[in-house]
């Protein structure tokens, strides 16, 4: 059984914002970042204990190929992204969301 998953609003412009980046640097590069960050998703919706709790009870998954994390939150009937977070900021910008 796989969990739906949520975005909370600052999390969804993290991503749009970073999406639109990568599209802008090379065509098609912002594409792959979504696919990238879909595998993560897929992953954590499937298996939501799947990674450790990096900051109180907040996972982080690794976007593979870029830098960049979706942190998230298990609950039991569903997961709830809090960030899509690039690991050069500063966390404490995603850690007082939670």
């Amino acid at each position: 059984m796989t969990l739906p998953i949520t975005f909370r609003r600052p999390a969804r412009n993290e991503f749009d914002e970073a999406y639109d980046w990568y599209e802008e640097q090379r065509p098609g590069l912002g594409e792959e970042f979504s696919q990238r960050v879909q595998e993560v998703l897929d992953r954590i919706a499937a298996l939501p204990e799947l990674h450790q709790c990096d900051f109180k009870d907040i996972r982080r998954g690794v976007v593979r190929g870029f830098p960049y994390s979706v942190l998230y939150r298990a609950k039991a009937d569903k997961i709830v992204v809090v960030a899509v977070f690039h690991g050069k900021r500063d966390p404490a910008i995603w850690q007082a969301r939670t």
